[in-house]
């Protein structure tokens, strides 16, 4: 069992060493050096459950804003406050790895309150990134004012219709046992 009480794979033996996997302070710091050599950090946030087409097209697109991509992580408590009992299929740390794996992504980091202000305000992001599903109005207050606070531009990239974990998950239902 894991420290939420959920059931852990048959995996649970195995390590999943990732070099992209960052505290907060180990973040802010990278975004420190980043910036004193001149450098664009753009930040995004999400869940990125069940990685499909719509999240790797989404991240290359959001690299492209920068110089370094930062994935600021939801942690499993707080997906499963956002998308229900049954979610997140994966846990934190397995999310986090396959986030770590793309070459388009410098850096995760896991978060755990149900918005990121306060991250937004510590990494100070120079870019922050968001689906297309999204619209500035949509965006939670208190997060669109620490973005504000930074200074951090805000870009909206293409949302790809058809693509969510959730329709994915339908998916895997209907096709039955493989």
């Amino acid at each position: 069992m894991d420290k939420s009480g959920q059931r852990r794979e048959a995996c649970e033996n195995v390590t999943l060493d990732n070099p992209k996997l960052f505290t907060l302070a180990e973040a802010v710091a990278q975004r420190g050096q980043l910036r004193a050599a001149g450098r664009r950090v753009v930040l995004t946030n999400g869940i990125f459950d069940l990685l499909h087409t719509g999240h790797l097209y989404y991240l290359q697109q959001a690299r492209q804003q920068g110089d370094a991509l930062y994935i600021a992580l939801n942690g499993d408590l707080s997906a499963r406050a956002l998308k229900g009992p049954s979610r997140p299929v994966q846990n934190e740390e397995q999310r986090a790895y396959a986030l770590g794996a793309l070459a388009c992504v410098d850096g995760v980091f896991i978060f755990g309150t149900p918005r990121l202000d306060g991250e937004i305000r510590a990494i100070a992001p120079d870019v922050y990134c968001k689906a297309g599903d999204y619209t500035l109005e949509k965006l939670d207050r208190g997060e669109r004012a620490a973005l504000e606070s930074v200074g951090a531009q805000v870009d909206f990239m293409p949302f790809l219709a058809g693509f969510s974990t959730t329709n994915l998950i339908a998916k895997i239902k209907a096709a039955g046992e493989i």
